[in-house]
């Protein structure tokens, strides 16, 4: 039951990525807030997945996805977001709709980058796959503090079959 859910999971991440690429693809539309905050959405689960080490990064996935959901609802497009934004001057601001963006992308990116490096690693450990992806994408915009924090939850990480099997 669970690897067919993960496989549900799975199959509507890549469905709603790829919608997502062909209006990218088409140049001619701006890309809607509501199906690109549902893709995201849907990507949720895979940091539930990793277990503690990434419990902060799914908290914080989730909220500002949610925010982006929220935003859908009077904002049509990413451009007219940031737009926005902008005309605020609040870009750079917590809370903001184009901050929380920016953590959504790179959460996304985690996720990429972490699928990217179990595919060209031997092993069944998600240790090092994770670690170079946290390095990669998040250790950049983490103090001391976090870093090590995360350092020692990778010794909690799934393996990669039980990962797969989720």
């Amino acid at each position: 039951m669970a690897n067919a859910e993960s496989d549900k999971t799975l199959r509507k991440i890549a469905e709603a990525f790829k919608e997502l690429a062909a209006t990218v693809n088409s140049q001619t539309t701006d890309m809607e807030v509501p199906p690109f905050s549902r893709a995201c959405s849907f990507v949720s689960p895979l940091f539930g997945c990793l277990g503690i080490a990434f419990k902060f990064a799914e908290m914080d996935y989730v909220a500002k996805v949610n925010d982006l959901a929220e935003a859908s609802k009077s904002i049509a497009t990413l451009n007219a977001m940031l737009d926005g934004d902008i005309e605020r001057n609040c870009i750079r601001k917590a809370g903001s709709h184009t901050r929380n963006l920016l953590r959504v992308k790179r959460g996304l990116d985690m996720v990429r980058v972490l699928f990217e490096q179990i595919l060209a690693t031997e092993g069944d450990s998600l240790r090092d796959p994770a670690s170079k992806a946290y390095a990669q994408v998040f250790a950049p915009h983490h103090g001391w503090a976090i870093r090590k924090a995360v350092a020692a939850g990778m010794y909690a990480l799934p393996t990669r079959a039980q990962l797969m099997k989720k």
